[in-house]
């Protein structure tokens, strides 16, 4: 009964059932998931579980020992990135991006807070993605990872009464 109402949502709404998972998480289309899924950050192949946030702009990603440089007259960052998995196993994977650009978050307790924000691979739904991610210190968060609407636009609808309806992994297809 759920899945009918939610193959008929989505027909009310624009797509059909071919393009959701229900029918095959490899053809291309909107996804319905969870307020909460699994991912899989690339090239690490770490499963980590990310929220699902129609209400923030931007994605933001838990990073540590965030620092600005430049490279060939180019903004680029080193950071860290802290992914706690499935396991409760602590992941810190250094990276250097370019600076894709900045954002301004809007805090109730003070000033607005100014991240840099760079590109990351990910799967999500059985698909490579790439998305842009702000860098912040999320330890005090229950998921390291906050997936927003910009990734969703074009991604998933969200129900949120349910979580985990994807698969985290990239299937072989999605990554040839």
């Amino acid at each position: 009964m759920y899945r009918i109402c939610l193959v008929t949502l989505g027909l009310l709404i624009g797509f059909s059932p071919a393009e959701n998972s229900f029918a095959d998480s490899r053809t291309p289309g909107k996804v319905i998931a969870g307020y909460v899924e699994k991912v899989t950050v690339l090239p690490a192949d770490i499963v980590v579980s990310a929220k699902l946030d129609s209400g923030a702009k931007t994605s933001s990603i838990n990073a540590d020992k965030i620092e600005r440089f430049k490279r060939d007259d180019q903004r680029w960052v080193r950071f860290e990135l802290v992914l706690k998995d499935a396991e409760d196993r602590v992941h810190r994977l250094p990276m250097e991006r370019p600076i894709s650009r900045r954002v301004a978050i809007k805090r109730e307790d003070r000033d607005h807070d100014r991240r840099v924000v760079v590109e990351l691979d990910f799967c999500f739904d059985g698909r490579q993605q790439r998305a842009e991610f702000s860098l912040n210190n999320r330890s005090k968060f229950i998921y390291p990872i906050l997936l927003g609407r910009e990734f969703l636009a074009g991604t998933a609808l969200v129900d949120p009464d349910q979580a985990f309806l994807t698969q985290a992994h990239c299937s072989s297809e999605s990554e040839a």
